[in-house]
């Protein structure tokens, strides 16, 4: 694991409450598909028996997933612990959430015969989990500047294709609303081109769950090295996306399966972070923004009685 996903996520204090139970079941979520095959077995092994692992002694978690002392070690360090005491100490705090029913299991996959009332339901518990995941794992501190940013911004460009192009739009029209001037761009060619004319003062924000979406990434390269404030909305915060971003903004998942893309529960989390933005900004910009969403809300209105 490199130390930008360390940092990014942050470390523990060293004081065995630092860290809540529910962001270290963010963590483990968000962190095990970029962590080696030996850290991921450990990984998902607490986060699937977080009672049973923290009964286990360092080598006794070693034996049941199959690694070594220093793996449990390295693994319990990427998560925010300085060492397996302190992440057993949270183990057993999440164990107590999830059996006082402050804090679900882990998810049931949708199977193709289920009724359409636990697919409901299924969902539903999806949908918050990964909320719940990215609330815990967000950085406040690059939220915050990836807000101070936008809100003084010139001009702002936002890239995603797909599903991600969906929030990227979600995004723009909010922030129009509030009288920034925004676009979004789906098209890899328009967003390059665009990408050219950004300079100091502007922001240009890339969305990709994958963090390696080549259409997404070269447009805020290009922004990036012509002097624009970048910032990557990513589910892989050791993604190549990061690598031009001067504020990253992490985002969960649900796990993914057949019926369930990873397209859905990513959006959903995409969407959190949109809001947040736009929270931001409107707060920071507030004598303008009030009037400008007044003006938008009414002309909206005019509209409809037409």
């Amino acid at each position: 694991m490199t130390q930008d996903v360390k940092e990014i996520f942050g470390s523990a204090s060293g004081s065995p409450g630092s860290t809540p139970p529910a962001a270290l079941a963010a963590k483990v979520r968000t962190l095990a598909p970029s962590m080696t095959r030996s850290m991921q077995r450990v990984a998902e092994t607490v986060a699937a028996d977080p009672a049973g692992c923290a009964a286990l002694t360092v080598t006794g978690l070693a034996e049941l997933t199959g690694t070594s002392e220093a793996t449990v070690v390295r693994t319990a360090r990427v998560l925010g612990y300085p060492g397996y005491r302190d992440l057993r100490l949270a183990l057993a705090g999440l164990a107590a959430q999830q059996q006082s029913g402050r804090a679900p299991a882990l998810t049931t996959d949708i199977a193709v015969d289920d009724p359409i009332a636990d697919v409901v339901a299924k969902l539903a518990y999806d949908e918050q989990q990964t909320l719940a995941d990215t609330a815990a794992g967000l950085d406040t501190v690059q939220l915050g500047a990836a807000v101070t940013a936008l809100a003084g911004a010139r001009r702002v460009d936002v890239y995603g294709v797909g599903a991600s192009g969906l929030v990227a739009q979600d995004l723009t029209q909010k922030l129009l609303r509030i009288g920034l001037i925004a676009h979004a761009h789906s098209d890899p060619h328009l967003a390059v081109t665009n990408a050219v004319q950004l300079k100091a003062g502007d922001v240009a924000i890339a969305i990709t769950h994958s963090g390696s979406t080549g259409d997404v990434i070269e447009p805020l390269r290009v922004a990036f090295e012509h002097g624009a404030t970048t910032v990557a909305i990513t589910g892989r915060p050791d993604g190549a996306v990061t690598q031009y971003a001067d504020h990253i903004l992490t985002t969960s998942t649900a796990r993914e399966s057949e019926l369930r893309p990873a397209a859905m529960s990513s959006r959903t989390s995409q969407l959190l972070v949109v809001d947040c933005l736009f929270i931001g900004v409107a707060q920071r910009t507030y004598e303008q923004a009030a009037p400008a969403l007044s003006a938008s809300y009414e002309a909206l209105a005019h509209r409809h009685r037409r």
